[in-house]
């Protein structure tokens, strides 16, 4: 499959998982805790690793793509660790939720 190609269809997957993961976030579906929060962190996770597939650099393998996504993933789970009144106020809205998360947990590493 050719770059341009493999780029539209990992922005097409992204799209679908970030509607799957709002479908599984937003509405109330008294779901079991562990399949809200892991079900979240693994869609979250396969999220990113299709937007870093999408806007890889031409010479980027899928295990490239793979490597770098998860050292995205610990950075932002690591930002959880820093407080300033405007990441604060950014993570207590929605997008804020949703995006960067607001608690510390490696286990969304493992998720």
């Amino acid at each position: 499959m050719d770059l341009p190609l493999a780029r539209a269809a990992h922005l097409g997957l992204a799209a679908a998982v970030i509607g799957l993961g709002l479908l599984l976030r937003v509405p109330a579906w008294n779901l079991p805790l562990a399949v809200h929060h892991y079900g979240g962190g693994i869609l979250w996770g396969a999220m990113l690793f299709l937007l870093v597939a999408a806007l890889r650099p031409a010479g980027w393998g899928l295990r490239t793509c793979m490597i770098a996504a998860f050292f995205g993933a610990g950075l932002i789970e690591a930002s959880r660790l820093v407080h300033t009144p405007a990441l604060d106020a950014f993570r207590a809205t929605l997008p804020g939720q949703l995006l960067l998360g607001t608690l510390f947990s490696p286990w969304n590493l493992c998720a």
